[in-house]
């Protein structure tokens, strides 16, 4: 390849346009035979890729960028940004599912279509864009305000959570996020999620959970709480209700599924058991709630957490609970 076109590339997750390759000596007839013979790849009308460098994208998130910004290439609107839902996975967020095919994208002066993708004529402030390598798309704020108009609730405050979590954004930017497009549809699913949000939670599970409690009526005292005794970190419970002394522990799969920092499924087994030992010693009583327990089982699970909610907890307490400010992202 051309060194001129080359370094294009490279700005441009190794995609081209045809103006480009012009402008680096090919010919029209040239790379109509390159594209012929598959070495180069037409993924939108005038927006170039080498099978090499598709094939090396695979068809994980990589590959997502590259069909992004192959739309935004083809359109030629410098107005134009991925946003909604192709925005939240560009950032990393957790998305519904199925996951929505359609690339979106907002501009401020045009509402268009086409094939794999849709615009949305809305209003954009400057803080609203925003730029990772040549992508442009919406801020993390707005991008789960309009999420959230679209989204059902629980999705919208599973993504909000996890933005927070991961300091993509801060509460405060949130709402006043939430509170600016009042008039526009949706607006008031958006300000419910945003009031709903916490980044305290540590997994989609954790959110969903939280929200079955707040539906229930059993609102927890705090969220993420130390609980230290002898002057040591017993361990940190995902939800706890002081006065019954009752700890909430959100169960998922992928706990056990992809263990975290080095650790086999069978040591973070082990390691569970044992705290959760340790706090029953103290008297504490500790309910586990799994993805299952959401669904039909919620009843018996609702049920128990009022018995155990309707006892005071121990009198003389050898432990103190602590609530964290911020929950700790997962990471490797």
């Amino acid at each position: 390849m051309d060194p001129v076109l080359k370094a294009r590339t490279e700005t441009q997750l190794g995609l081209f346009t045809t103006a480009d390759a012009r402008r680096a000596g090919y010919p029209a007839e040239e790379i109509r035979g390159m594209c012929g013979t598959g070495r180069w790849v037409r993924l939108r009308r005038g927006v170039l890729v080498t099978a090499e460098d598709l094939a090396a994208a695979g068809q994980g998130p990589a590959r997502y960028r590259i069909d992004c910004l192959a739309v935004l290439l083809s359109m030629g609107r410098p107005t134009a940004v991925l946003s909604h839902g192709s925005a939240a996975r560009l950032w990393g967020l957790p998305v519904p599912h199925p996951i929505d095919a359609e690339i979106r994208l907002t501009d401020p002066a045009q509402w268009r279509r086409g094939q794999g993708w849709r615009m949305t004529c809305t209003p954009l402030q400057p803080a609203e864009r925003w730029r990772s390598g040549p992508l442009r798309l919406t801020s993390a704020p707005r991008t789960l305000v309009d999420c959230a108009r679209e989204w059902p609730l629980e999705d919208a405050v599973v993504a909000m959570d996890a933005a927070l979590l991961a300091g993509r954004m801060t509460r405060d930017e949130l709402t006043a996020a939430a509170a600016r497009p009042h008039r526009w549809p949706g607006a008031s699913r958006a300000v419910r999620a945003a009031a709903l949000a916490d980044g305290r939670a540590e997994s989609p599970l954790e959110t969903r959970g939280r929200l079955r409690m707040l539906g229930a009526g059993l609102v927890p005292t705090d969220l993420q709480v130390e609980i230290r005794s002898g002057g040591g970190l017993v361990g940190v419970v995902d939800g706890w209700f002081q006065e019954a002394a009752v700890a909430v522990e959100f169960d998922g799969r992928i706990k056990y599924a992809e263990p975290w920092r080095g650790r086999s499924p069978e040591r973070v087994f082990w390691e569970e058991k044992r705290r959760e030992d340790e706090l029953r010693a103290l008297d504490i009583r500790v309910v586990r709630v799994t993805d299952d327990d959401l669904g039909s089982r919620w009843p018996r699970i609702e049920t128990r957490l009022r018995a155990l909610l309707t006892t005071p907890g121990p009198p003389v307490r050898r432990f103190t609970s602590v609530a964290r400010l911020r929950g700790v992202p997962r990471a490797g």
